[in-house]
């Protein structure tokens, strides 16, 4: 199933983020449009979402043309930068990551899990 990613622009979104991941918990996936591994992690995460609708937001961040703000999560979320990425934030903090081909929707719901939460 296809997700609708919320495009991820702004450094100032990720306090958005950060708040909104209170009430729900926020993955960001950062992405190189230059990268073939990226677009295969990109497809394999389309091609597996099968969250509920409130389990999980899924937030898209284009790393080339937003280099700002992928500095500003890779600092903020004190995770080292890699691409393509993906980081699942809780109650404000990132609990989990992951890089290149590690990137996968049944390792997502298994740290969503390991944290109580329902994948």
């Amino acid at each position: 199933m296809k997700h609708d990613w919320i495009p991820l622009t702004t450094v100032e979104a990720l306090d958005e983020i950060k708040q909104r991941s209170f009430e729900v918990p926020c993955l960001i996936f950062k992405h190189s449009t230059r990268c073939n591994i990226s677009s295969i992690a990109q497809y394999r995460l389309n091609d597996d979402w099968d969250f509920a609708p409130d389990a999980l937001e899924g937030y898209y961040l284009d790393l080339i043309s937003y280099r700002d703000v992928s500095s500003a999560v890779a600092e903020q979320f004190s995770v080292y930068h890699e691409s393509p990425q993906v980081l699942l934030i809780r109650n404000g903090e990132c609990f989990y990551d992951a890089s290149h081909l590690d990137i996968a929707v049944d390792d997502i719901k298994s740290a969503l899990l390991a944290v109580g939460l329902t994948a």
